[in-house]
């Protein structure tokens, strides 16, 4: 793959037009099986490996993995957010910024530990919601745009495949 390509190996992220149960049902389930997924993908690899770019100018494979953990963990507030307030107005966060701190230099198991918390979270709100709760919104102020739940769950589903892609597609030069 060009780099172009490993920028989006799995393509954009394109809006579902309608969301049926069946696809609901599998987002869930690519929420529920993401860490196990990156777990399996990356456990065989070395330090130096871990610290090879995705891309040209991308993040390292270690630096993706512990950007989904944060990046997920992010998401997982702003469900809750708009779980038990009215429309509420989320916070962005700094996602390059976030990759240079300290912490981003850590191994990558208590970045999967934590993805495995988080997702188990996830699964167990998702199993729970009623068509209601899938409706309720929030507020992305950098866009201004309004998203719903439901829509939040297939990005988040296209974002674990995305960065799973990016290491996956990554480990095959190896």
């Amino acid at each position: 793959m060009t780099d172009e390509q490993m920028r989006y190996p799995i393509g954009k992220f394109v809006p579902p037009v309608t969301y049926i149960t069946e696809d609901i049902t599998r987002w869930i389930n690519e929420i529920h099986i993401l860490p196990g997924k990156i777990r399996n993908a990356i456990m065989t690899l070395t330090e130096a490996q871990l610290n090879t770019q995705y891309r040209t100018g991308g993040w390292t494979l270690r630096q993706v993995v512990h950007h989904i953990a944060d990046s997920h963990m992010n998401s997982l507030t702003r469900f809750k957010l708009a779980l038990t307030e009215d429309n509420p107005t989320i916070k962005p966060y700094d996602e390059a910024g976030w990759a240079i701190q300290p912490d981003y230099r850590l191994p990558v198991e208590p970045s999967l530990r934590m993805l495995e918390g988080i997702h188990q979270h996830m699964v167990a709100l998702f199993e729970s919601f009623t068509e209601n709760e899938w409706n309720r919104t929030f507020i992305h102020p950098a866009s201004g745009s309004v998203m719903s739940l439901k829509k939040n769950l297939a990005l988040y589903a296209w974002h674990g495949n995305h960065h799973l892609a990016h290491l996956t597609e990554t480990i095959k030069k190896f």
